[in-house]
C-alpha cells in the first residue's frame, strides 16, 4: 500500500514498505526555494518523523534539477507586496528547536532518526546545495552543477551549512568552497567527499539503496545512524546561533550592498 501525501503544492511523499520518496515539486521555477517550499520541507520532515513504520527516505527533485537555491524574485515580490511575515518567519527560531525556520527546512532532514538519501541532479545552488549537505547520503549525477554561491551576495550559508559541510569535506575544502563559491562536479564531489556514489540516474540508484536500507533490522539501521551521529556532533546549537549571528552582522553592510549590486549588474 502506498499513502500520498502533498506539503502546500510544492513537496510531495509517497510511502511504499516503509520508503518514502519524497520530492521538491516546483519544476517551473527549478525547484528554487520559496516561502512555501520552506513551509513544506519543515513540514514534510515533521510528518515523517512521526511515522514509526518509516525505514528510509529519498530526497529528490522533480524537473531538471534538484535545486537552485533562493527564488529571490519571489522574495523580493512579496517584499514589494508588504508581505513582511514570510521572511520574518525564516529567521525565527520556534520553541523547542535549535535552529530558525530557514535552518529547520535542512535539518529536519538531518535529524530524522532514519537514512535520508539525496538524489542530485542538474543544479544544487546556495541553499539547494545545502539541503544536500544535510542528508545522510548523496548520490550525485555526473554533470550535477553543485555550488555555495551565498558568497556572490556578500555573506555566508546560514541553513546549516557552514556546521555540516567540514564533516564531508574537512574544514579545509569546505572553507574554500564557501569562500569561491566555485561549481563542483559529480566527479569531483565524489572525489572530496561531498558525493557517497555518482550515478547516471541518481534518483534510481537512491530508491534500490532505500529498499536495500529498508529490508535489514529497522531498530540496527536508527541505532547506527543515531552512533555515527553522536561522533560527529559539536555544540550544533551553539554553531547554529553563530550562523545567524553572523549572517545577521553582514546584510545591509556596504561590502555586502554592493555585492548584490554588483551581481545584479554582472560585474565580477
Amino acid at each position: 500500500m502506498t499513502e500520498h501525501l502533498s506539503f502546500h503544492d510544492r513537496v510531495t511523499v509517497e510511502v511504499t514498505d516503509g520508503v518514502a520518496d519524497v520530492r521538491l515539486d516546483r519544476p517551473d521555477k527549478l525547484n528554487a526555494m520559496d516561502g512555501p517550499l520552506f513551509d513544506a520541507l519543515v513540514e514534510a520532515a515533521d510528518t515523517l518523523a512521526g511515522d514509526t513504520s518509516l525505514r528510509a527516505v529519498v530526497l529528490s527533485g522533480n524537473g531538471r534539477a534538484w535545486c537552485a537555491g533562493l527564488d529571490f524574485s519571489g522574495f523580493q515580490a512579496m517584499a514589494g507586496a508588504g508581505d513582511g511575515a514570510t521572511t520574518s518567519k525564516l529567521g525565527q527560531v520556534a520553541e523547542g528547536r535549535i535552529t530558525h525556520h530557514a535552518q529547520q527546512a535542512v535539518w529536519g532532514w538531518h535529524e530524522l532518526p532514519v537514512p535520508v538519501i539525496a538524489a542530485v541532479h542538474g543544479i544544487a545552488y546556495g541553499a539547494g546545495a545545502q539541503l544536500a549537505i544535510g542528508c545522510d547520503v548523496r548520490i550525485m549525477h555526473p554533470d550535477v552543477r553543485f555550488a555555495l554561491l551565498e558568497i556572490r551576495w556578500g555573506i555566508t550559508p546560514d541553513m546549516t551549512g557552514t556546521q555540516l559541510l567540514p564533516r564531508l569535506v574537512g574544514p579545509d575544502v569546505a572553507k574554500e568552497l564557501i569562500w569561491t563559491g566555485r561549481e563542483v562536479n559529480g566527479d569531483e564531489a565524489l572525489r572530496i567527499g561531498l558525493a557517497t556514489h555518482v550515478d547516471d540516474e541518481p534518483r534510481q540508484a537512491a530508491l534500490e539503496l532505500a529498499r536495500t536500507i529498508a529490508s535489514k533490522n529497522p531498530h540496527a539501521i536508527r541505532a547506527g545512524k543515531r552512533l555515527v551521529d553522536a561522533a560527529a556532533v559539536g555544540d550544533l546549537a551553539a554553531g547554529f546561533a553563530l550562523e545567524r549571528e553572523e549572517i545577521g552582522a553582514l546584510i545591509g553592510t556596504p561590502n555586502q550592498v554592493e555585492a548584490v549590486t554588483a551581481f545584479f549588474e554582472k560585474r565580477d
